[in-house]
Protein backbone atom coordinates (compact mmCIF):
# COMPACT_ATOMS: atom_id res chain seq x y z
CA UNK A 1 0.00 0.00 0.00
CA UNK A 2 1.15 3.41 -0.81
CA UNK A 3 1.16 5.84 1.67
CA UNK A 4 2.58 8.88 -0.50
CA UNK A 5 1.00 12.14 -0.11
CA UNK A 6 0.39 13.90 -3.77
CA UNK A 7 -1.71 17.12 -5.19
CA UNK A 8 -3.57 17.41 -8.60
CA UNK A 9 -4.46 20.93 -9.36
CA UNK A 10 -7.82 21.49 -11.39
CA UNK A 11 -8.78 24.29 -13.84
CA UNK A 12 -12.43 24.67 -14.61
CA UNK A 13 -13.44 26.09 -17.99
CA UNK A 14 -17.28 27.27 -18.14
CA UNK A 15 -19.42 28.21 -14.37
CA UNK A 16 -22.55 27.10 -15.57
CA UNK A 17 -25.56 24.97 -14.80
CA UNK A 18 -23.45 21.51 -15.39
CA UNK A 19 -20.53 22.81 -12.95
CA UNK A 20 -23.10 23.65 -10.08
CA UNK A 21 -24.63 20.19 -10.31
CA UNK A 22 -21.58 17.83 -10.65
CA UNK A 23 -18.16 19.46 -10.47
CA UNK A 24 -19.10 21.91 -7.54
CA UNK A 25 -20.02 18.94 -5.31
CA UNK A 26 -16.97 16.43 -6.82
CA UNK A 27 -14.45 19.60 -6.10
CA UNK A 28 -15.73 20.36 -2.30
CA UNK A 29 -15.62 16.54 -1.54
CA UNK A 30 -11.86 16.67 -2.95
CA UNK A 31 -11.15 19.53 -1.22
CA UNK A 32 -12.82 17.58 1.90
CA UNK A 33 -11.33 14.13 2.00
CA UNK A 34 -9.41 14.00 -1.02
CA UNK A 35 -8.85 10.27 -3.06
CA UNK A 36 -7.20 7.58 -2.15
CA UNK A 37 -6.07 4.35 -3.78
CA UNK A 38 -3.49 1.35 -3.05
CA UNK A 39 -2.09 2.31 -6.38
CA UNK A 40 -1.11 6.16 -5.40
CA UNK A 41 -1.74 6.59 -1.97
CA UNK A 42 -3.56 9.69 -0.72
CA UNK A 43 -3.86 12.57 -3.21
CA UNK A 44 -5.19 16.33 -2.23
CA UNK A 45 -7.23 18.01 -5.52
CA UNK A 46 -8.01 21.14 -5.31
CA UNK A 47 -10.00 23.57 -7.84
CA UNK A 48 -7.23 25.92 -8.39
CA UNK A 49 -8.44 28.39 -10.85
CA UNK A 50 -11.31 29.32 -13.22
CA UNK A 51 -12.23 30.42 -17.02
CA UNK A 52 -15.34 32.48 -17.69
CA UNK A 53 -16.63 35.21 -19.67
CA UNK A 54 -17.48 37.92 -16.97
CA UNK A 55 -16.06 36.08 -13.86
CA UNK A 56 -19.63 37.06 -11.84
CA UNK A 57 -20.02 33.79 -11.52
CA UNK A 58 -17.00 32.61 -9.88
CA UNK A 59 -17.13 35.26 -7.49
CA UNK A 60 -20.87 34.40 -6.37
CA UNK A 61 -19.77 30.73 -5.85
CA UNK A 62 -16.37 32.40 -4.21
CA UNK A 63 -19.06 34.04 -1.34
CA UNK A 64 -21.12 31.25 -1.06
CA UNK A 65 -18.73 27.98 -0.60
CA UNK A 66 -16.91 29.63 2.05
CA UNK A 67 -14.18 27.05 3.40
CA UNK A 68 -16.01 24.15 1.63
CA UNK A 69 -13.61 25.03 -1.21
CA UNK A 70 -9.84 26.36 -1.20
CA UNK A 71 -8.78 30.03 -2.55
CA UNK A 72 -8.66 29.59 -6.34
CA UNK A 73 -7.58 32.24 -9.08
CA UNK A 74 -10.89 33.33 -11.28
CA UNK A 75 -9.67 34.77 -14.87
CA UNK A 76 -12.43 36.25 -17.01
CA UNK A 77 -12.19 37.44 -20.81
CA UNK A 78 -10.33 38.40 -22.62
CA UNK A 79 -7.58 35.21 -22.90
CA UNK A 80 -9.35 33.65 -19.49
CA UNK A 81 -8.20 30.12 -20.84
CA UNK A 82 -4.42 31.10 -21.88
CA UNK A 83 -4.41 32.67 -17.59
CA UNK A 84 -6.07 29.61 -16.57
CA UNK A 85 -3.37 27.26 -18.34
CA UNK A 86 -0.19 29.79 -17.33
CA UNK A 87 -1.04 29.55 -13.56
CA UNK A 88 -0.25 25.94 -12.90
CA UNK A 89 -3.15 23.48 -13.24
CA UNK A 90 -2.66 19.89 -14.00
CA UNK A 91 -6.00 19.08 -15.36
CA UNK A 92 -8.41 20.92 -16.93
CA UNK A 93 -12.36 20.17 -17.28
CA UNK A 94 -14.44 21.89 -20.00
CA UNK A 95 -18.00 22.36 -19.26
CA UNK A 96 -18.92 25.66 -21.51
CA UNK A 97 -21.40 25.52 -24.58
CA UNK A 98 -20.29 22.02 -26.62
CA UNK A 99 -19.76 24.44 -29.44
CA UNK A 100 -16.71 25.96 -27.56
CA UNK A 101 -15.17 22.99 -26.21
CA UNK A 102 -12.76 22.25 -28.84
CA UNK A 103 -10.86 25.29 -28.69
CA UNK A 104 -10.77 24.79 -25.03
CA UNK A 105 -9.54 21.22 -24.43
CA UNK A 106 -7.10 22.24 -27.92
CA UNK A 107 -5.61 25.42 -25.65
CA UNK A 108 -5.36 22.38 -22.76
CA UNK A 109 -3.60 20.11 -24.45
CA UNK A 110 -1.60 22.30 -26.51
CA UNK A 111 -0.08 23.44 -22.41
CA UNK A 112 0.28 19.59 -21.45
CA UNK A 113 -2.43 19.29 -19.41
CA UNK A 114 -4.91 16.42 -18.93
CA UNK A 115 -8.34 17.48 -20.06
CA UNK A 116 -11.96 16.22 -19.42
CA UNK A 117 -15.05 17.23 -22.10
CA UNK A 118 -18.82 17.45 -21.21
CA UNK A 119 -20.66 15.69 -23.94
CA UNK A 120 -20.42 15.56 -26.90
CA UNK A 121 -16.62 16.28 -26.77
CA UNK A 122 -16.38 17.69 -30.02
CA UNK A 123 -19.14 18.39 -33.10
CA UNK A 124 -16.97 17.18 -36.02
CA UNK A 125 -15.06 14.11 -36.49
CA UNK A 126 -12.45 16.91 -38.00
CA UNK A 127 -11.85 18.46 -34.56
CA UNK A 128 -12.02 14.89 -33.07
CA UNK A 129 -8.89 13.70 -34.99
CA UNK A 130 -6.55 16.74 -34.26
CA UNK A 131 -7.58 16.83 -30.38
CA UNK A 132 -6.72 12.59 -30.50
CA UNK A 133 -3.68 13.22 -32.36
CA UNK A 134 -2.31 15.90 -29.98
CA UNK A 135 -2.83 14.29 -26.73
CA UNK A 136 -0.87 11.54 -28.23
CA UNK A 137 1.60 13.72 -29.15
CA UNK A 138 1.81 16.02 -25.48
CA UNK A 139 1.61 12.52 -23.60
CA UNK A 140 -1.68 13.42 -21.66
CA UNK A 141 -5.29 12.23 -21.67
CA UNK A 142 -8.20 13.34 -23.46
CA UNK A 143 -11.44 12.44 -21.89
CA UNK A 144 -15.17 12.94 -22.19
CA UNK A 145 -17.47 13.20 -19.61
CA UNK A 146 -20.70 10.38 -20.49
CA UNK A 147 -22.66 10.19 -16.99
CA UNK A 148 -25.67 7.82 -17.81
CA UNK A 149 -22.75 5.33 -18.67
CA UNK A 150 -22.12 5.36 -15.07
CA UNK A 151 -26.21 5.42 -14.29
CA UNK A 152 -26.44 1.70 -12.04
CA UNK A 153 -29.64 0.86 -14.56
CA UNK A 154 -27.52 1.42 -17.23
CA UNK A 155 -24.34 -0.32 -16.05
CA UNK A 156 -26.71 -3.39 -15.43
CA UNK A 157 -27.67 -3.42 -19.25
CA UNK A 158 -24.15 -3.40 -20.14
CA UNK A 159 -23.11 -6.44 -17.54
CA UNK A 160 -26.25 -8.29 -19.05
CA UNK A 161 -24.95 -7.89 -22.50
CA UNK A 162 -21.81 -8.32 -22.08
CA UNK A 163 -22.21 -11.56 -20.08
CA UNK A 164 -24.43 -12.86 -23.34
CA UNK A 165 -27.68 -13.40 -20.74
CA UNK A 166 -29.08 -10.45 -23.58
CA UNK A 167 -28.25 -11.71 -26.93
CA UNK A 168 -28.19 -9.69 -29.90
CA UNK A 169 -29.62 -6.14 -29.95
CA UNK A 170 -32.73 -6.08 -32.71
CA UNK A 171 -34.04 -2.73 -31.81
CA UNK A 172 -33.78 0.26 -29.53
CA UNK A 173 -35.80 3.34 -28.11
CA UNK A 174 -34.74 5.99 -25.69
CA UNK A 175 -36.04 9.30 -25.12
CA UNK A 176 -34.79 12.46 -22.86
CA UNK A 177 -37.89 15.56 -22.89
CA UNK A 178 -36.14 18.61 -20.75
CA UNK A 179 -38.21 20.94 -19.10
CA UNK A 180 -38.51 24.39 -21.54
CA UNK A 181 -36.88 26.27 -18.65
CA UNK A 182 -33.97 24.62 -19.76
CA UNK A 183 -34.06 26.55 -23.14
CA UNK A 184 -35.40 29.78 -22.27
CA UNK A 185 -33.75 29.63 -18.98
CA UNK A 186 -30.23 28.44 -18.10
CA UNK A 187 -29.29 28.03 -21.94
CA UNK A 188 -31.20 30.92 -23.14
CA UNK A 189 -27.86 32.88 -23.92
CA UNK A 190 -26.38 29.95 -26.36
CA UNK A 191 -29.44 28.26 -27.84
CA UNK A 192 -29.66 29.87 -30.90
CA UNK A 193 -28.69 27.68 -34.00
CA UNK A 194 -28.81 24.68 -31.74
CA UNK A 195 -30.44 21.89 -30.70
CA UNK A 196 -31.73 19.48 -27.98
CA UNK A 197 -30.05 16.01 -29.99
CA UNK A 198 -26.84 17.35 -29.60
CA UNK A 199 -27.19 18.38 -26.08
CA UNK A 200 -28.53 15.02 -24.63
CA UNK A 201 -29.20 12.70 -27.37
CA UNK A 202 -25.50 11.83 -27.69
CA UNK A 203 -25.51 10.16 -24.03
CA UNK A 204 -28.35 7.79 -25.51
CA UNK A 205 -25.94 7.59 -28.75
CA UNK A 206 -22.63 6.85 -26.75
CA UNK A 207 -24.57 4.38 -24.44
CA UNK A 208 -25.65 2.29 -28.18
CA UNK A 209 -22.34 2.31 -29.10
CA UNK A 210 -20.65 1.52 -25.91
CA UNK A 211 -22.49 -1.28 -25.08
CA UNK A 212 -23.38 -3.23 -28.20
CA UNK A 213 -20.52 -2.32 -30.37
CA UNK A 214 -21.14 -2.54 -33.79
CA UNK A 215 -20.27 -0.67 -36.97
CA UNK A 216 -22.77 2.61 -37.35
CA UNK A 217 -23.95 2.70 -41.27
CA UNK A 218 -26.46 5.48 -41.73
CA UNK A 219 -28.18 8.67 -39.55
CA UNK A 220 -31.33 10.42 -40.18
CA UNK A 221 -32.70 13.17 -38.46
CA UNK A 222 -35.76 15.07 -38.24
CA UNK A 223 -37.34 17.66 -35.75
CA UNK A 224 -39.33 20.59 -34.84
CA UNK A 225 -38.89 24.12 -34.79
CA UNK A 226 -41.23 27.72 -32.91
CA UNK A 227 -41.41 27.45 -29.81
CA UNK A 228 -37.94 28.72 -28.86
CA UNK A 229 -37.01 29.91 -32.02
CA UNK A 230 -38.06 31.10 -35.90
CA UNK A 231 -40.31 27.82 -37.28
CA UNK A 232 -38.17 28.82 -40.24
CA UNK A 233 -35.20 29.48 -38.05
CA UNK A 234 -32.21 26.92 -37.11
CA UNK A 235 -33.25 26.73 -33.58
CA UNK A 236 -34.74 23.35 -32.94
CA UNK A 237 -37.70 22.22 -29.91
CA UNK A 238 -36.76 18.52 -30.29
CA UNK A 239 -35.63 16.44 -32.53
CA UNK A 240 -36.29 12.41 -33.74
CA UNK A 241 -32.48 10.81 -34.62
CA UNK A 242 -32.70 7.36 -35.49
CA UNK A 243 -29.08 5.33 -36.32
CA UNK A 244 -28.44 2.46 -37.95
CA UNK A 245 -26.15 -0.06 -36.44
CA UNK A 246 -24.84 -3.19 -38.37
CA UNK A 247 -22.56 -6.37 -36.62
CA UNK A 248 -20.54 -8.91 -37.36
CA UNK A 249 -23.05 -11.48 -38.62
CA UNK A 250 -24.17 -8.52 -40.74
CA UNK A 251 -27.26 -8.17 -39.27
CA UNK A 252 -28.69 -4.78 -38.90
CA UNK A 253 -30.55 -2.89 -36.03
CA UNK A 254 -32.45 0.43 -36.14
CA UNK A 255 -32.02 3.24 -32.76
CA UNK A 256 -34.76 5.69 -32.53
CA UNK A 257 -33.32 8.81 -30.51
CA UNK A 258 -36.15 11.44 -29.32
CA UNK A 259 -35.03 14.55 -27.26
CA UNK A 260 -36.59 17.86 -26.36
CA UNK A 261 -36.38 20.67 -24.31
CA UNK A 262 -39.41 22.59 -24.47
CA UNK A 263 -41.78 20.17 -22.09
CA UNK A 264 -44.12 22.18 -19.47
CA UNK A 265 -41.71 23.53 -16.59
CA UNK A 266 -44.87 21.65 -14.53
CA UNK A 267 -44.36 18.48 -15.75
CA UNK A 268 -43.63 16.37 -12.64
CA UNK A 269 -40.44 15.29 -13.34
CA UNK A 270 -37.09 17.33 -13.57
CA UNK A 271 -36.79 15.45 -17.06
CA UNK A 272 -38.21 12.34 -18.63
CA UNK A 273 -36.17 9.78 -19.39
CA UNK A 274 -37.07 6.05 -21.14
CA UNK A 275 -34.96 3.37 -23.01
CA UNK A 276 -36.03 0.08 -24.34
CA UNK A 277 -33.95 -2.73 -26.58
CA UNK A 278 -35.38 -5.46 -27.86
CA UNK A 279 -32.99 -8.60 -27.92
CA UNK A 280 -33.08 -12.01 -29.90
CA UNK A 281 -34.46 -13.13 -26.24
CA UNK A 282 -35.31 -10.70 -24.14
CA UNK A 283 -36.41 -6.86 -23.58
CA UNK A 284 -34.89 -4.13 -21.27
CA UNK A 285 -37.04 -1.18 -19.98
CA UNK A 286 -35.83 1.25 -18.36
CA UNK A 287 -37.64 4.67 -16.84
CA UNK A 288 -36.36 7.14 -14.95
CA UNK A 289 -39.51 8.25 -13.30
CA UNK A 290 -40.99 4.97 -12.30
CA UNK A 291 -37.79 3.60 -11.08
CA UNK A 292 -38.01 6.44 -8.73
CA UNK A 293 -39.94 8.01 -5.91
CA UNK A 294 -42.92 10.35 -5.97
CA UNK A 295 -43.08 12.65 -3.12
CA UNK A 296 -46.03 16.13 -2.97
CA UNK A 297 -45.47 18.75 -1.21
CA UNK A 298 -48.30 21.14 -0.80
CA UNK A 299 -47.00 24.86 -2.42
CA UNK A 300 -43.69 23.34 -3.90
CA UNK A 301 -44.41 20.29 -6.34
CA UNK A 302 -44.45 20.16 -8.90
CA UNK A 303 -42.49 23.52 -9.40
CA UNK A 304 -40.17 24.31 -6.94
CA UNK A 305 -39.70 20.75 -6.68
CA UNK A 306 -40.24 18.04 -8.94
CA UNK A 307 -42.68 15.19 -7.78
CA UNK A 308 -40.47 12.84 -8.99
CA UNK A 309 -36.81 12.84 -8.60
CA UNK A 310 -33.68 10.94 -9.47
CA UNK A 311 -31.76 10.78 -6.61
CA UNK A 312 -28.99 8.38 -9.09
CA UNK A 313 -27.57 11.02 -10.98
CA UNK A 314 -27.51 14.13 -8.38
CA UNK A 315 -29.25 13.96 -4.99
CA UNK A 316 -28.46 16.18 -1.80
CA UNK A 317 -28.79 14.21 1.46
CA UNK A 318 -28.50 14.64 4.91
CA UNK A 319 -26.81 11.22 6.10
CA UNK A 320 -27.97 8.80 9.13
CA UNK A 321 -24.60 10.55 10.97
CA UNK A 322 -26.11 13.60 10.25
CA UNK A 323 -23.79 14.64 7.94
CA UNK A 324 -24.82 16.88 4.26
CA UNK A 325 -23.69 15.25 1.12
CA UNK A 326 -24.66 15.36 -2.48
CA UNK A 327 -24.04 12.45 -4.87
CA UNK A 328 -24.27 10.18 -7.54
CA UNK A 329 -23.41 8.93 -11.05
CA UNK A 330 -23.05 12.40 -12.40
CA UNK A 331 -20.41 13.13 -9.71
CA UNK A 332 -18.82 9.94 -9.34
CA UNK A 333 -18.32 9.97 -13.11
CA UNK A 334 -15.92 13.27 -12.09
CA UNK A 335 -13.55 11.70 -9.31
CA UNK A 336 -13.11 8.22 -11.83
CA UNK A 337 -11.47 10.49 -14.41
CA UNK A 338 -9.67 12.53 -11.57
CA UNK A 339 -8.40 8.39 -10.22
CA UNK A 340 -7.22 8.10 -13.77
CA UNK A 341 -5.33 11.53 -13.90
CA UNK A 342 -3.27 10.42 -10.44
CA UNK A 343 -2.90 6.99 -11.52
CA UNK A 344 -1.11 7.68 -14.81
CA UNK A 345 0.71 10.63 -12.63
CA UNK A 346 1.67 8.79 -9.33
CA UNK A 347 0.69 5.31 -9.67
CA UNK A 348 4.27 4.11 -10.01
CA UNK A 349 7.55 4.55 -11.12
CA UNK A 350 7.72 7.73 -13.69
CA UNK A 351 9.29 5.23 -16.38
CA UNK A 352 6.32 2.70 -16.69
CA UNK A 353 4.14 6.35 -16.78
CA UNK A 354 3.76 5.31 -20.61
CA UNK A 355 2.24 2.10 -19.63
CA UNK A 356 0.08 3.43 -17.43
CA UNK A 357 -1.03 6.11 -19.73
CA UNK A 358 -1.49 3.70 -22.29
CA UNK A 359 -3.73 1.89 -20.56
CA UNK A 360 -5.92 4.65 -19.55
CA UNK A 361 -6.38 5.48 -23.00
CA UNK A 362 -7.61 2.27 -23.70
CA UNK A 363 -10.91 2.68 -21.24
CA UNK A 364 -13.50 2.64 -24.49
CA UNK A 365 -15.91 4.16 -22.30
CA UNK A 366 -14.68 7.66 -21.88
CA UNK A 367 -11.21 8.08 -23.76
CA UNK A 368 -11.66 10.43 -26.95
CA UNK A 369 -10.02 7.81 -29.31
CA UNK A 370 -12.78 5.31 -28.91
CA UNK A 371 -15.54 8.48 -29.37
CA UNK A 372 -15.49 8.26 -33.40
CA UNK A 373 -18.83 6.87 -34.10
CA UNK A 374 -20.83 8.61 -31.76
CA UNK A 375 -19.01 12.20 -33.14
CA UNK A 376 -19.83 10.72 -36.71
CA UNK A 377 -23.55 10.78 -35.52
CA UNK A 378 -23.49 14.34 -34.16
CA UNK A 379 -21.67 15.73 -36.82
CA UNK A 380 -24.52 13.75 -39.37
CA UNK A 381 -27.29 15.09 -37.22
CA UNK A 382 -26.32 18.48 -37.45
CA UNK A 383 -25.45 18.93 -41.20
CA UNK A 384 -28.64 17.14 -41.31
CA UNK A 385 -31.09 19.57 -39.72
CA UNK A 386 -28.78 23.00 -41.24
CA UNK A 387 -30.13 21.02 -44.53
CA UNK A 388 -33.48 20.67 -43.17
CA UNK A 389 -33.58 24.82 -41.69
CA UNK A 390 -32.24 25.85 -45.31
CA UNK A 391 -35.01 23.99 -46.98
CA UNK A 392 -33.90 20.76 -47.91
CA UNK A 393 -35.84 17.73 -45.03
CA UNK A 394 -35.43 14.18 -45.04
CA UNK A 395 -31.49 14.27 -45.79
CA UNK A 396 -29.51 10.37 -44.65
CA UNK A 397 -25.73 10.45 -43.69
CA UNK A 398 -24.34 7.47 -44.56
CA UNK A 399 -20.79 6.22 -42.96
CA UNK A 400 -17.83 4.85 -45.00
CA UNK A 401 -19.87 5.70 -48.54
CA UNK A 402 -17.95 5.01 -51.23
CA UNK A 403 -17.29 8.94 -51.49
CA UNK A 404 -16.02 9.08 -47.99
CA UNK A 405 -16.15 8.58 -44.26
CA UNK A 406 -19.32 10.78 -43.54
CA UNK A 407 -21.64 11.35 -47.36
CA UNK A 408 -25.14 13.52 -47.11
CA UNK A 409 -27.66 12.45 -49.58
CA UNK A 410 -30.66 14.99 -50.14
CA UNK A 411 -33.72 13.33 -51.17
CA UNK A 412 -34.30 12.42 -54.87
CA UNK A 413 -31.04 14.41 -56.01
CA UNK A 414 -27.80 12.74 -57.01
CA UNK A 415 -25.54 15.22 -55.25
CA UNK A 416 -23.59 14.68 -52.54
CA UNK A 417 -21.89 16.44 -49.78
CA UNK A 418 -18.76 14.78 -48.33
CA UNK A 419 -18.69 16.12 -44.49
CA UNK A 420 -15.59 13.64 -43.94
CA UNK A 421 -13.30 12.57 -46.17
CA UNK A 422 -11.67 9.85 -43.59
CA UNK A 423 -12.68 6.51 -42.63
CA UNK A 424 -15.22 6.90 -39.78
CA UNK A 425 -15.23 3.21 -38.60
CA UNK A 426 -11.61 1.45 -37.48
CA UNK A 427 -12.23 -0.88 -34.99
CA UNK A 428 -11.82 -4.14 -35.52
CA UNK A 429 -15.42 -6.12 -34.49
Amino acid sequence: MRSSFHSLRAGMVGLGMIFDETYRPFFEQAHAEGIFSNKFGICRVSLAAVASRTGSRAEAYRKAAGDKIAKFASFKEPDSIGQLLKSGVDFVCVATPDDRHFYAAKAAILAGKHVLIEKPSVLTLQELDELAALAIKHNVLAKVVYHKLLDPDHKKLHTLVADGELQHVNTGYCTLLEPKSIATGQFAEWIAGRNPGTYVAVHYIKLIDFTFGGRLVSVACTGQRGIVGSPAGDTWDSTQLRLIYEYADQRQAAFDIHTSWVTPDNFPGYVDQEVQFRFDNGVWNCHSRKRGVECTVEGRTPLTRKINMNNHYNGTFLEPWGERSQRGYGVEVLERFVREVATVQFGGPESERPERLAAARRLSYNDLSADRQTVAAVQAMEAILARHAAGTANCLVEIDHPKGGLVLLPPGKAEAEVLYVGRVNERVE
